[in-house]
């Protein structure tokens, strides 16, 4: 049975058993999501369901869900069965069925459904855990035998098995799991299911949510008891095509087939490197694939990084195999082709996705030859001492400073006869991993505000109805209050302010009632559900009495524009630069927008005009913009976007922007285009690596900053004692005569100085510039860098010089460049190393030397790699 039926049966399975099929979601979970990077199970989207904070579409779903788990990254290629992506069927019962149902449904899909052999079907259950104080789960024991599974295919598990929890507090409860026995050829007799061999293949897993565990280690029952399954279609494919690995069945086959015809090696090779190297190749082509298509881009941190360390492992296991053209788009280009029927997302951002694997490997096969290069110097010179090994502190420094794999190092030096020290370099990478993981940035859910207000809004026992898009007051009653009078929360029955999210903020404004005034001071959003912040101004809130509440117009207009111009300037970026550029972030508030977009380079003077035309042209067109509330399949076939990140259900709101923009958005907009009143584009930087960032202003804000600086004009020709149009060619004038009357000691510095600013370019958001320069002495250098970096602003320079047979070197960066990571004293220890020298100093500047001038030239380059590396490029 091909995957495409084995997805379809299920579905179809649950579906025919009240279940409602609901789509995958992202790979990028939801913004309120802040648990994880990425989606790693099924019941990801499902979450707020099972914590009760909405209510489900359905008591009963069914879902096929991309899912991606970084865990299982070293293993990848070594087993038969793991994987980083891959699609997780599931069916889910909130507060429905429980056991009995759950179980009868998976045994019955498992033998009659599928055809799997009932007496090759084992199950496990949770045991009991004396810390926990519970013991084993007799009551799904008995459902298994009522089934009829007999007791020695039964098998008790404990609590890191068969136990499932959130966090260390939260929902909770055991879980039983489905192993198919593959036999004596995969396995010896004695092994059982939970043992880390191949023959018990699990590959279905049902969660009981029944318990809820407390900070002091208590269990209690949850009110509502819930269902959790999870199916691994690839390894139910491995089952039913009967081959002994998900890499041979029918959505992997062809990836491995694609890598053969590259490299011209077989996966059936007596040689386990090969077979690896394949298997890499076909599981990292397809996640980065998926990856890319719901919006990552490579770069150093958080799902970025996760997505380059995959496409740099596969790079490098393409170099495994002999292959040193470019690997990863034509991976890319079979993956779209195999599952593209199926997850359409893949066809529509096929150029964005063959753009970024581009880009990516020829930077890193860039980074892999500075690398080789290095490691040659460091082959020679353990040759000349007439050692066996290089130094742990030599491989990290490669591994860490130039992003050289440790794994080819070690293959290299293998071929030299040559070894390194790996427990020496692992406790290195183990300190780098605690620095990591102390400022680590997946964020955790906020306990206590976060919880109260849930309690809060639960307890009111009614939702808020949201007005706001008809109007900006409202009469309505003040349903219900939490709080001493002071700061407090409350339920309005209508609420005409919006609640922060998709990057717009909050309203504020005020509630009145007979009793009592109050500022709304922000609004919190659960879900379709929201609950107000008030700061109590006079008397007391009382509830159940009647009340006024009136937005701040000026605020939420000035707002409204700014997000009907973040519509806009998405528009104008994809337009003028390409489809590649997706949402990466936004902020919308009264006073300006912030959008962040994946595009790899710094824009152009020309470009950031061309954008601030293009929006302009449409505000002055006077367009009109008007929401639609639809269902999300007819929203997608008038090709409306879906914004990064965000979660959408089946009935959505449509932004549409006359012959512009359409978008799938919740928040509050102008009628027309030409209320947004002028759009001025004040800052264009970078992010994070591969992400860019803009920065504008409009309306009443734009009006102020042009009138300021229109004063300012007015100021500086009343300075100069010039008209107002002569302000420019006045300050030229002034500016040349200045140069004039500099008298400096080396006039050759100050034209040399000129020259190497037109050799900067832009890597990360700072200027970088590494160039060998002809001066007298290291004096000399120290004050032409220092001329250099002051007149590039964000800056990290390196400059190196040759005098009297020695290497000088000088690195002389920003504060700007330090807090992005790059150190002059690291970059400048890494530089000097190729020239056969050392030295050392402060982040922020710092000087080495050498003894070979010959390396002058790579020892520079070798510094501009390094500025790179730790600008995230």
């Amino acid at each position: 049975m091909k995957a495409a039926a084995i997805r379809q049966k299920y579905l179809s399975f649950f579906e025919e058993r009240d279940h409602l099929r609901v789509p995958s979601a992202s790979l990028v979970p939801p913004p309120e999501d802040r648990s994880v990077l990425l989606t790693t199970a099924g019941m990801q989207q499902f979450q707020p369901y099972f914590r009760g904070e909405q209510t489900p579409p359905h008591p009963r779903v069914t879902s096929c869900q991309k899912v991606f788990r970084t865990p299982d990254i070293e293993e990848v290629g070594t087993t038969a069965r793991h994987l980083t992506f891959f699609e997780m069927l599931g069916n889910f019962s909130f507060g429905d069925y429980f056991k009995q149902k759950a179980a009868e449904y998976a045994w019955e899909l498992s033998t009659s459904g599928f055809g799997l052999d009932p007496d090759r079907i084992w199950v496990t259950v949770f045991g009991g855990d004396p810390d926990l104080g519970i013991g084993p789960d007799d009551e799904v024991i008995e459902v298994w035998r009522s089934i009829g599974v007999p007791d020695d295919r039964i098998v008790q598990l404990g609590r890191a098995d068969n136990f499932w929890q959130a966090g260390p507090t939260g929902p909770c409860g055991p879980c039983s799991e489905l192993y198919y026995d593959r036999g004596p050829a995969f396995g010896d007799d004695d092994v059982r299911p939970g043992d880390d061999t191949e023959r018990y293949l699990e590959f279905w897993n049902l969660v009981f949510m029944q318990m809820l565990l407390h900070e002091d280690g208590t269990l209690t029952t949850l009110p509502d008891k819930n269902i959790d399954t999870g199916l691994g279609l690839d390894r139910m494919a491995s089952i039913l095509q009967d081959v002994p690995s998900v890499y041979e069945t029918d959505q992997f086959w062809p990836l491995i087939e694609l890598g053969q015809e590259l490299s011209g090696r077989s996966y059936e090779e007596d040689d386990f490197a090969v077979k690896r190297a394949l298997r890499i190749l076909a599981d990292h082509g397809r996640g980065m694939t998926f990856l890319i298509a719901d919006g990552v881009v490579p770069s150093n941190e958080e799902r970025g990084y996760v997505l380059r360390r995959i496409m740099r492992r596969a790079i490098q296991q393409a170099r495994v195999l002999g292959l040193e053209d470019a690997v990863l788009p034509r991976l890319a280009e079979r993956v779209i082709e195999l599952m593209g029927y199926e997850y359409r997302e893949l066809v529509e951002q096929r150029d964005t996705i063959l753009k970024w694997t581009a880009a990516e490997e020829e930077s890193f096969r860039r980074t892999l030859a500075q690398g080789e290069r290095l490691l040659g110097d460091l082959v020679r010179r353990a040759k000349e001492q007439e050692t066996s090994w290089i130094d742990a502190e030599d491989a990290f420094r490669l591994h860490d400073t130039y992003g050289f794999p440790y794994e080819l190092t070690k293959e290299l030096l293998a071929a030299e006869g040559l070894a390194v020290d790996d427990q020496g370099f692992e406790e290195l990478m183990e300190r780098a991993r605690e620095v990591a993981r102390g400022g680590a940035s997946v964020r955790q859910q906020t306990g206590g505000m976060h919880e109260r207000v849930i309690s809060f809004a639960k307890g009111a026992g009614f939702p808020s109805r949201f007005v706001g898009y008809e109007t900006t007051e409202a009469d309505t009653v003040l349903g219900a209050v939490d709080g001493a009078n002071g700061h407090m929360l409350a339920k309005l029955a209508e609420s005409p302010f919006y609640a922060e999210g998709g990057g717009q903020v909050s309203d504020t404004g005020l509630v009145e009632t007979p009793s009592g005034r109050a500022q709304v001071e922000g609004v919190y959003r659960l879900g379709d559900d929201q609950a107000v912040a008030l700061s109590v101004a006079e008397g007391e809130l009382v509830a159940g009495e009647a009340a006024r509440a009136l937005v701040d117009r000026e605020r939420r207009l000035a707002t409204m524009a700014n997000h009907t111009a973040t519509h806009l300037l998405h528009a104008a970026l994809r337009r003028l630069l390409g489809t590649h550029v997706r949402q990466a972030g936004s902020y919308v508030g009264p006073d300006k927008l912030r959008f962040d977009f994946t595009h790899g380079e710094r824009l152009s003077a020309k470009e950031t005009a061309a954008v601030e035309d293009l929006v302009n042209q449409w505000v002055v067109a006077s367009l009109p913009v008007r929401a639609v509330e639809t269902t999300r399949q007819e929203a997608e076939r008038l090709g409306a976007m879906a914004l990064f990140g965000e979660k959408y259900g089946d009935w959505v709101r449509m932004v549409d922007v006359e012959q512009v923009s359409r978008e799938l958005c919740g928040g509050t907009h102008v009628a027309s285009t030409a209320e947004v009143g002028l759009f001025h584009l004040t800052h264009e930087t970078s992010s994070a690596a591969n992400v860019r960032r803009i920065e504008a202003v409009t309306g009443p804000e734009g009006i102020q900053q042009f009138r300021e600086r229109t004063e300012e004009l007015r100021e500086l020709a009343g300075m100069l004692r010039v008209p107002e149009r002569e302000v420019v060619p006045a300050v030229r004038k002034l500016v040349e005569q200045l140069r004039e009357a500099s008298k400096k000691p080396r006039g050759s510095d100050r034209e040399l100085a000129e020259s190497l600013l037109e050799k900067a370019n832009e890597v990360g958001g700072v200027r970088v510039l590494t160039e060998v320069v002809e001066v007298p002495d290291q004096k000399a250098l120290l004050e032409l860098s220092d001329q250099v970096k002051q007149r590039l602003g964000d800056a990290a320079v390196v400059l190196g010089t040759a005098v009297d047979g020695r290497v000088h070197l000088i690195a002389n960066f920003s504060p700007a460049a330090v807090e992005r990571g790059a150190k002059a004293g690291d970059v400048v220890r890494a530089a000097a190393t190729v020239a056969g020298g050392g030295g050392g100093g402060r982040d922020t500047m710092a000087q080495a030397g050498g003894r070979d001038p010959s390396k002058l030239p790579e020892a520079v380059a070798a510094a501009r790699v390094a500025i790179e590396s730790s600008l995230g490029t």
